[in-house]
């Protein structure tokens, strides 16, 4: 059942990722090219990585799920954007750049896992 604190812990956090979402994309478009949308990849690599670290730092430790639910559901969970991966990945295939759609699907899906896993073990082996 959801409390109200459970809730404001993640219109917060959610409002947190989605403000930093937005910072990356608009630093993305200004600063990089337009062949591949690089926001939505720069967060969802960012986002795993750092899901990966987060999960490997706290996994031994008494960290209190309310703080568990602010940062993985509602800070990482809305800075992430797979919806928006998406339709990135179908205006690709619209335009006709199938090569392009199928780099950004394994840079974005292989990254990410990886990224994930690296940040969870690195994290979690260090000492605490």
């Amino acid at each position: 059942m959801l409390h109200a604190k459970s809730i404001l812990l993640l219109i917060v956090g959610g409002s947190l990722g989605t403000i930093v979402r937005y910072l990356v994309y608009l630093l993305a478009d200004r600063y990089l090219n337009h062949i591949l949308p690089w926001g939505t990849l720069i967060v969802n690599l960012t986002g795993s990585l750092l899901i990966g670290i987060f999960w490997g730092a706290m996994e031994n430790t008494n960290v209190p799920p309310a703080l568990r639910l602010f940062l993985f559901i509602g800070i990482l969970g809305s800075f992430t954007t797979f919806s928006t991966f998406a339709f990135d990945s179908m205006n690709l295939i619209h335009s006709g750049a199938y090569k392009t759609m199928i780099v950004n699907l394994l840079l974005n899906n292989l990254g990410g896992i990886l990224l994930c896993m690296g940040g969870y073990y690195l994290f979690s082996v260090m000492p605490k």
